[in-house]
Protein backbone atom coordinates (compact mmCIF):
# COMPACT_ATOMS: atom_id res chain seq x y z
CA UNK A 1 0.00 0.00 0.00
CA UNK A 2 2.01 2.86 -1.15
CA UNK A 3 0.11 5.43 1.15
CA UNK A 4 3.27 7.19 2.01
CA UNK A 5 4.20 8.25 -1.25
CA UNK A 6 6.37 11.33 -1.29
CA UNK A 7 7.07 11.37 2.44
CA UNK A 8 10.29 11.19 4.07
CA UNK A 9 11.07 9.89 7.24
CA UNK A 10 13.77 8.79 10.06
CA UNK A 11 14.08 5.58 11.74
CA UNK A 12 16.63 6.05 14.47
CA UNK A 13 18.03 2.92 15.78
CA UNK A 14 17.29 1.60 12.07
CA UNK A 15 20.11 -0.81 11.72
CA UNK A 16 18.81 -3.75 13.11
CA UNK A 17 15.72 -5.07 15.08
CA UNK A 18 12.49 -3.24 15.54
CA UNK A 19 14.21 -0.04 13.69
CA UNK A 20 15.20 -2.39 10.95
CA UNK A 21 12.08 -3.69 10.01
CA UNK A 22 10.25 -0.36 10.46
CA UNK A 23 12.42 1.26 7.89
CA UNK A 24 11.72 -1.65 5.42
CA UNK A 25 8.03 -1.52 6.04
CA UNK A 26 7.82 2.44 5.47
CA UNK A 27 10.07 1.90 2.41
CA UNK A 28 7.42 -0.29 1.07
CA UNK A 29 4.48 2.10 1.73
CA UNK A 30 6.54 4.64 -0.69
CA UNK A 31 8.41 6.70 1.98
CA UNK A 32 12.20 7.80 1.49
CA UNK A 33 13.86 6.86 4.88
CA UNK A 34 16.69 7.75 6.74
CA UNK A 35 18.35 4.83 8.34
CA UNK A 36 19.96 6.71 11.61
CA UNK A 37 22.49 4.22 13.83
CA UNK A 38 25.36 4.17 15.70
CA UNK A 39 26.49 1.06 13.73
CA UNK A 40 26.97 3.69 10.30
CA UNK A 41 28.03 0.54 8.50
CA UNK A 42 25.06 -1.58 9.27
CA UNK A 43 22.42 1.35 8.86
CA UNK A 44 24.25 1.81 5.13
CA UNK A 45 23.59 -1.88 4.44
CA UNK A 46 20.00 -1.46 5.56
CA UNK A 47 19.39 1.75 3.60
CA UNK A 48 20.88 0.31 0.71
CA UNK A 49 18.58 -2.47 0.90
CA UNK A 50 15.47 0.00 0.69
CA UNK A 51 16.99 2.55 -1.42
CA UNK A 52 17.32 5.05 1.46
CA UNK A 53 20.19 6.91 3.26
CA UNK A 54 22.01 5.97 6.20
CA UNK A 55 23.08 8.51 8.82
CA UNK A 56 25.62 7.51 11.41
CA UNK A 57 24.94 9.11 14.90
CA UNK A 58 26.00 8.90 18.28
CA UNK A 59 22.47 10.11 19.84
CA UNK A 60 24.10 10.07 22.95
CA UNK A 61 26.18 13.17 21.98
CA UNK A 62 22.96 15.16 22.48
CA UNK A 63 24.91 18.54 22.26
CA UNK A 64 25.25 17.92 18.75
CA UNK A 65 21.28 17.65 18.46
CA UNK A 66 20.07 21.01 19.77
CA UNK A 67 21.08 22.48 16.89
CA UNK A 68 19.80 19.90 14.32
CA UNK A 69 16.98 20.82 11.42
CA UNK A 70 15.07 17.82 10.08
CA UNK A 71 13.11 17.80 6.97
CA UNK A 72 11.28 14.44 7.72
CA UNK A 73 7.52 14.06 7.49
CA UNK A 74 7.81 10.87 9.54
CA UNK A 75 10.14 10.68 12.93
CA UNK A 76 10.52 7.18 14.40
CA UNK A 77 11.89 7.35 18.07
CA UNK A 78 13.25 3.38 18.08
CA UNK A 79 16.84 3.80 19.55
CA UNK A 80 17.45 2.13 23.06
CA UNK A 81 19.44 0.00 25.03
CA UNK A 82 18.57 -2.02 28.27
CA UNK A 83 20.67 -2.73 31.51
CA UNK A 84 19.41 -4.85 34.21
CA UNK A 85 20.25 -4.33 37.85
CA UNK A 86 18.98 -3.48 41.61
CA UNK A 87 18.79 0.60 42.31
CA UNK A 88 21.21 0.12 45.10
CA UNK A 89 23.96 -1.31 42.55
CA UNK A 90 22.51 0.42 38.96
CA UNK A 91 25.20 2.94 37.57
CA UNK A 92 24.68 6.38 38.08
CA UNK A 93 26.65 6.94 34.77
CA UNK A 94 24.65 4.16 32.94
CA UNK A 95 21.58 5.98 34.55
CA UNK A 96 21.54 9.04 33.04
CA UNK A 97 22.92 7.47 29.81
CA UNK A 98 20.12 5.74 29.25
CA UNK A 99 18.04 9.03 29.96
CA UNK A 100 20.18 10.90 27.04
CA UNK A 101 19.70 8.01 24.64
CA UNK A 102 15.77 6.85 25.23
CA UNK A 103 14.59 10.97 26.42
CA UNK A 104 16.57 13.40 25.69
CA UNK A 105 17.61 12.38 22.33
CA UNK A 106 13.34 12.33 20.67
CA UNK A 107 12.57 15.20 22.21
CA UNK A 108 15.29 17.08 20.43
CA UNK A 109 14.74 15.14 17.27
CA UNK A 110 11.03 16.38 17.90
CA UNK A 111 12.32 19.64 18.46
CA UNK A 112 14.33 19.30 15.18
CA UNK A 113 11.28 17.60 13.48
CA UNK A 114 8.63 20.00 13.81
CA UNK A 115 9.23 23.66 12.40
CA UNK A 116 9.27 21.23 9.25
CA UNK A 117 6.09 19.05 9.58
CA UNK A 118 3.89 22.52 10.89
CA UNK A 119 4.73 24.19 7.61
CA UNK A 120 3.70 20.91 5.46
CA UNK A 121 0.41 20.52 7.48
CA UNK A 122 1.39 16.77 8.24
CA UNK A 123 3.60 15.02 10.56
CA UNK A 124 3.62 11.85 11.97
CA UNK A 125 5.81 10.92 15.44
CA UNK A 126 5.69 7.41 16.48
CA UNK A 127 7.98 6.79 19.65
CA UNK A 128 8.90 3.00 19.89
CA UNK A 129 7.82 2.93 23.86
CA UNK A 130 7.75 -0.79 25.33
CA UNK A 131 5.04 -2.51 27.77
CA UNK A 132 7.82 -1.24 30.21
CA UNK A 133 6.02 2.67 29.77
CA UNK A 134 3.03 1.09 31.29
CA UNK A 135 4.02 -1.11 33.52
CA UNK A 136 6.96 -1.52 36.27
CA UNK A 137 9.58 -4.67 36.36
CA UNK A 138 12.14 -5.00 39.23
CA UNK A 139 16.01 -4.55 38.29
CA UNK A 140 15.18 -2.31 35.02
CA UNK A 141 14.54 1.01 36.77
CA UNK A 142 16.85 3.08 34.27
CA UNK A 143 14.71 1.67 31.48
CA UNK A 144 11.06 2.08 32.30
CA UNK A 145 12.20 5.55 33.78
CA UNK A 146 12.99 6.47 30.72
CA UNK A 147 9.91 4.83 28.41
CA UNK A 148 7.45 6.47 30.98
CA UNK A 149 8.91 10.14 30.35
CA UNK A 150 9.04 9.15 26.57
CA UNK A 151 4.82 8.21 27.03
CA UNK A 152 4.98 11.83 28.71
CA UNK A 153 6.63 13.65 25.68
CA UNK A 154 4.49 11.60 23.36
CA UNK A 155 1.58 13.11 24.53
CA UNK A 156 2.46 16.93 24.88
CA UNK A 157 3.89 16.62 21.32
CA UNK A 158 0.29 15.34 20.45
CA UNK A 159 -1.52 18.26 22.11
CA UNK A 160 0.96 20.70 20.51
CA UNK A 161 1.08 19.14 17.43
CA UNK A 162 -2.61 18.22 16.99
CA UNK A 163 -3.47 22.21 15.64
CA UNK A 164 -0.55 21.49 12.86
CA UNK A 165 -1.27 18.11 11.32
CA UNK A 166 1.56 16.53 13.58
CA UNK A 167 0.20 13.39 15.51
CA UNK A 168 2.50 11.45 18.02
CA UNK A 169 1.90 8.30 19.28
CA UNK A 170 3.58 5.32 21.31
CA UNK A 171 3.96 1.52 20.42
CA UNK A 172 4.24 -0.26 23.26
CA UNK A 173 5.26 -4.01 22.61
CA UNK A 174 6.45 -6.73 24.95
CA UNK A 175 9.01 -8.63 24.15
CA UNK A 176 10.42 -8.83 20.96
CA UNK A 177 12.42 -11.43 18.75
CA UNK A 178 15.38 -9.63 18.48
CA UNK A 179 19.31 -10.82 18.75
CA UNK A 180 19.49 -8.86 22.17
CA UNK A 181 16.55 -10.32 23.39
CA UNK A 182 17.30 -13.72 21.77
CA UNK A 183 21.01 -13.92 23.77
CA UNK A 184 19.36 -13.40 26.47
CA UNK A 185 17.33 -15.85 26.32
CA UNK A 186 20.13 -18.06 25.66
CA UNK A 187 21.71 -16.54 28.63
CA UNK A 188 18.98 -17.34 30.57
CA UNK A 189 19.11 -20.81 30.07
CA UNK A 190 22.68 -21.57 30.64
CA UNK A 191 22.25 -19.99 33.93
CA UNK A 192 19.03 -22.06 35.09
CA UNK A 193 20.05 -25.16 33.65
CA UNK A 194 16.42 -24.89 31.25
CA UNK A 195 15.49 -25.32 27.89
CA UNK A 196 15.12 -22.07 26.02
CA UNK A 197 11.19 -22.35 24.95
CA UNK A 198 11.11 -23.17 29.15
CA UNK A 199 12.99 -19.47 29.48
CA UNK A 200 10.18 -18.25 27.50
CA UNK A 201 7.14 -19.41 29.68
CA UNK A 202 8.74 -19.15 33.33
CA UNK A 203 10.88 -16.15 32.59
CA UNK A 204 9.77 -13.63 29.96
CA UNK A 205 6.51 -14.32 29.12
CA UNK A 206 4.79 -14.76 32.67
CA UNK A 207 2.74 -12.11 32.54
CA UNK A 208 1.37 -12.54 28.99
CA UNK A 209 -2.17 -14.51 27.87
CA UNK A 210 0.19 -14.81 24.67
CA UNK A 211 3.05 -17.11 25.19
CA UNK A 212 5.13 -16.01 22.28
CA UNK A 213 7.82 -13.08 21.11
CA UNK A 214 6.30 -9.92 19.36
CA UNK A 215 7.46 -10.35 15.88
CA UNK A 216 10.02 -6.76 14.56
CA UNK A 217 7.64 -6.95 11.53
CA UNK A 218 4.29 -6.70 13.59
CA UNK A 219 6.01 -3.76 15.10
CA UNK A 220 6.91 -1.90 11.98
CA UNK A 221 3.03 -2.68 10.66
CA UNK A 222 1.33 -0.70 13.63
CA UNK A 223 4.32 1.78 13.08
CA UNK A 224 3.81 2.88 9.30
CA UNK A 225 -0.21 2.64 10.06
CA UNK A 226 0.47 5.19 12.77
CA UNK A 227 2.60 6.58 10.08
CA UNK A 228 -0.02 6.96 7.44
CA UNK A 229 -2.75 9.39 6.70
CA UNK A 230 -5.87 6.71 7.67
CA UNK A 231 -4.27 7.82 11.51
CA UNK A 232 -5.09 11.04 10.93
CA UNK A 233 -7.21 11.35 14.07
CA UNK A 234 -5.21 8.97 16.22
CA UNK A 235 -2.61 11.09 18.38
CA UNK A 236 -1.35 11.38 21.93
CA UNK A 237 -2.38 7.08 22.47
CA UNK A 238 -0.13 4.23 23.50
CA UNK A 239 -0.68 0.94 22.08
CA UNK A 240 0.06 -2.25 23.88
CA UNK A 241 1.37 -5.23 21.61
CA UNK A 242 2.23 -7.13 24.71
CA UNK A 243 0.39 -10.33 24.44
CA UNK A 244 -1.89 -9.04 27.12
CA UNK A 245 0.74 -8.42 29.80
CA UNK A 246 -0.99 -4.78 30.19
CA UNK A 247 -4.58 -6.51 30.81
CA UNK A 248 -4.10 -7.77 34.17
Amino acid sequence: MPDLDGRSALVTGGASGIGAACARELANRGATVTVADVDEEAAGKVAAEIGGTAWGVDLLDVGALESLRLEVDVLVNNAGVQTVAPITEFDPARFRSMQALMVEAPFLLIRAALPHMYERGFGRIVNVSSVHGLRASQFKVAYVTAKHALEGLSKVTALEGGAHGVTSNCVNPGYVRTPLVSKQIADQARTHGITEDEVLDQVLLTESAIKRLVEPEEVASLVAWLSSPAAGMVTGASYSMDGGWSAS
